[in-house]
């Protein structure tokens, strides 16, 4: 089973793909005209703005779904990984792929927004939405959605409970089997409770974790200040083979730095429109904005935090292509959460293994959460009402079990699952954004238009030659006819 996987993964994320990844996320930067730089401001200002409404949630809500979804296991024990087979350069790579993926996220996220639809009361929108509205190609939107199903709710959520298994094990000595029983019961808690008890759990859990995990994270980079010049131009000098020892391992700097950094954010995969379509909002570009945002939060803050952690601390091995170590400062120490328990014990010894495990409780178990959330939604659309209810049960079911099954497996077995599972997502909606990306570029130019006269902008896709965006079309008459009658 392993080696088929591997051997899979080997296709999926063979070298064209990786700089595939790199060539997309360029490319919208500049047809955007890189407004992951100009429109920060913009964006922290979107985050906080909004309510929620009966159908849809706050832009701030479905930021934290959509973070959620990011900042998981990838942020801690990913950022480890990369580490350990492609040295410090890997982190350079990572910062590059967010840089680039702020671009990649706002296209796929506005997209998501533009092609919503209300079903049952709610906003449903991602991928499948998008593809079969935007292209008109029905049977490549259904290949997304099944694909969807299976790497969310099937390949997936075993990565999140494994990690957190093994970090309990070794912070706490308690058997993953407890563990995995621990989370589908939570877990079961709050997916049974539908999309606004996820939200409302997000927003709470996932920006206290996080701010917790950077501050603890400058506390020892402080501790250790002296070091950071060093460690700051190892990072660079690795990435572009400037450094003796980590030269010969440039190609896999890249390609781990990349793999990593995109399991990690998550950008071009077609996660984060899910969250995004769920957002109330008056203008599709809003929520794009928004979402381009929780690409930094993720690798440029969380993963960056694991980074500097490990390396101020040298709590890391690096091997060679050969099985060879390059660094060898752990011992036989697995790559993983070992790193980052390591190098907090460090400074503060005792404490880092139970940090460790609880931070990655609380981020991994809310990636679970949306994995549920994005596999339901993928659900909606394949069923559009019919046996929804027992077919959204049954997904309960298949991914607490998933949860669990992963909490006891390899750790190998899992994350080779969780690559051909993103991997194949990937594909399939780099793909379709590639085609679809002009009304999302579109609705950035009528948003910066209507902002520059001073308006709260408000979406009308006739207007702007956008078709099949049903919800927003009749949305836009609905408030037309409000307008008039007053």
């Amino acid at each position: 089973m392993e080696q088929f996987v591997t051997s899979l993964n080997e296709i999926l994320w063979s070298t064209p793909v990786i700089y595939i990844l790199i060539i997309v996320g360029l490319a919208f930067s500049f047809l955007t005209r890189f407004l992951q730089v100009r429109h920060v401001k913009e964006m922290v200002r979107l985050m906080f703005q909004g309510k929620s409404s009966e159908a849809g949630v706050s832009s701030f809500q479905a930021l934290s779904m959509a973070l959620s979804g990011r900042v998981g296991t990838g942020n801690i024990a990913g950022v480890a990984t990369a580490i350990a087979f492609g040295g410090p350069g890997a982190v350079f790579w990572m910062w590059a792929i967010a840089f680039l993926g702020a671009s990649t996220s706002y296209i796929e996220s506005t997209l998501g927004q533009i092609y919503k639809e209300k079903q049952d009361g709610q906003y449903r929108g991602g991928p499948a939405y998008y593809i079969e509205k935007g292209l008109g190609i029905k049977w490549f939107a259904v290949l997304f959605a099944f694909a969807a199903i299976v790497a969310m709710a099937i390949l997936m959520p075993g990565v999140q409970a494994n990690s957190i298994a093994i970090s309990v094990e070794n912070a706490f000595g308690i058997s993953p089997a407890i563990t995995g029983l621990v989370i589908v019961l939570l877990l079961a808690f709050i997916i049974f409770g539908g999309v606004k008890r996820i939200a409302n759990a997000a927003q709470i859990i996932v920006p206290f974790m996080a701010l917790g995990y950077i501050l603890l994270s400058i506390a020892i980079v402080l501790m250790n200040i002296s070091e950071l010049p060093a460690v700051i131009s190892l990072i660079f000098r690795s990435a572009f083979a400037l450094d003796s020892a980590f030269g010969g391992i440039i190609g896999m700097a890249i390609s781990w730095g990349v793999k990593r950094g995109l399991y990690s954010n998550e950008a071009g995969q077609g996660t984060g429109p899910h969250s995004a379509a769920a957002a109330e909002v008056s203008h599709p570009a809003k929520q794009g904005l928004v979402q381009a945002a929780s690409i930094y939060i993720d690798t440029l803050l969380v993963c960056s935090a694991t980074a500097f952690m490990i390396l101020i601390t040298g709590m890391y091995n690096t091997q060679a292509e050969d099985g060879s170590f390059i660094v060898n400062n752990l011992g036989e120490e697995v790559e993983g959460p070992g790193f980052t328990q390591a190098a907090i014990d460090s400074v503060f010894p005792g404490f880092g293994a139970g940090f460790v495990a609880v931070a990655l409780f609380f981020f991994a178990f809310t990636t679970i959460m949306a994995y549920y959330y994005i596999a339901e939604t993928n659900i909606a659309y394949l069923a559009r009402g019919k046996n929804m209810k027992v077919a959204a049960f049954f997904l309960k079911l298949v991914i607490i079990a998933a949860s669990f099954y992963g909490a006891v497996k390899t750790a190998a077995l899992a994350w080779a699952l969780g690559d051909a599972g993103l991997g194949l997502m990937v594909w399939l909606n780099i793909i379709a954004i590639v085609f679809l990306a002009k009304p999302a570029l579109v609705a950035l130019k009528d948003y910066e238009q209507q902002r520059k006269q001073g308006l709260d902008p408000v979406f009308n896709p006739k207007a702007l030659g956008i078709k099949n965006a049903d919800f927003w079309e009749k949305e836009y008459k609905k408030e037309s006819d409000q307008d008039q009658a007053s």
